[in-house]
């Protein structure tokens, strides 16, 4: 089995982080390099009076390992001489993305049979996956956190006590009433030169609204639809190319329930 490597920078997995029997517990969060400061800012805000330490780790590089083989079922595993020194974890969204790979050297280098590849291709996987991931995915103050399906990956917890916006989000799945949702889509036709602009309107073929375009690359993205309407014929209206064609589809590593 070998595998591919895309460096990557733009994940939020936690991941604990063995320490010695004279050392404090700690997390690694992983998070949009262009949000880190903020980021940083609002744990301070919240940690309150607790004694915890919020700083950032720029020695670590973090990787995806992607099996070469998609049908692949043996887990990646690191040359034991680096064990003690990198943290290598199955990617906690989906099995679809792989595994996480955290070290201070180069990746290639960690796991048997490791190859170096391109960062375009990781976020075209993913896109095909349907995995969102940093603010150009999901937007602060805009990308809801069901309608993103980050409860199909391990990032929303409904056992949990108090968080911002627990009570929105726990009443929204209880009641199990989620119109919008965010789907991988596929574009044909002739594509602007720049791409497709973030919030361009999704229509149907009858020119209704059926929701807006999100973000992506090349030919792939994902766009935020009403569920009822991704089956019919549905299209962005652009103004160099004029109509390109976009098909959405529904991942099959998602719950049964919601297909």
């Amino acid at each position: 089995m070998s595998y591919r490597f895309r460096v990557l920078r733009r994940m939020r997995p936690r991941l604990w982080v063995p320490q010695h029997a004279d050392q404090e517990p700690a997390f690694l969060l992983e998070c949009d390099s262009s949000v880190l400061d903020a980021l940083q800012k609002h744990l301070v805000l919240h940690k309150i009076r607790r004694k915890v330490t919020v700083e950032p780790c720029p020695e670590l590089h973090v990787w995806a390992v992607l099996s070469c083989d998609p049908e692949g079922a043996s887990g990646a595993t690191l040359l034991q001489e680096h064990k003690s020194t990198a943290i290598l974890t199955r990617d906690p969204r989906t099995a679809r993305m792989g595994w996480r790979l955290l070290a201070q050297d180069k990746g290639s280098t960690l796991v048997p049979g490791g190859q170096l590849g391109d960062l375009q291709d990781y976020h075209r996987h993913r896109y095909l996956q349907g995995v969102p991931e940093g603010v150009h995915d999901l937007p602060p103050g805009v990308a809801l956190p069901l309608e993103s399906n980050l409860a199909f990956m391990n990032g929303v917890s409904f056992t949990k006590g108090c968080y911002i916006g627990q009570e929105l989000t726990a009443r929204t799945h209880h009641m199990g009433v989620i119109r919008k949702r965010l789907f991988p889509v596929q574009l044909s036709g002739p594509l602007p030169a720049n791409g497709i602009a973030p919030g361009t309107t999704v229509l149907t073929e009858s020119g209704q609204a059926a929701g807006k375009y999100r973000a992506g690359q090349g030919d792939v993205g994902l766009a935020l639809l009403h569920s009822e309407k991704i089956k019919g014929p549905l299209h962005i209206r652009t103004a160099e190319s004029g109509r390109v064609a976009l098909t959405a589809s529904v991942p099959d590593w998602w719950p049964t329930t919601t297909k």
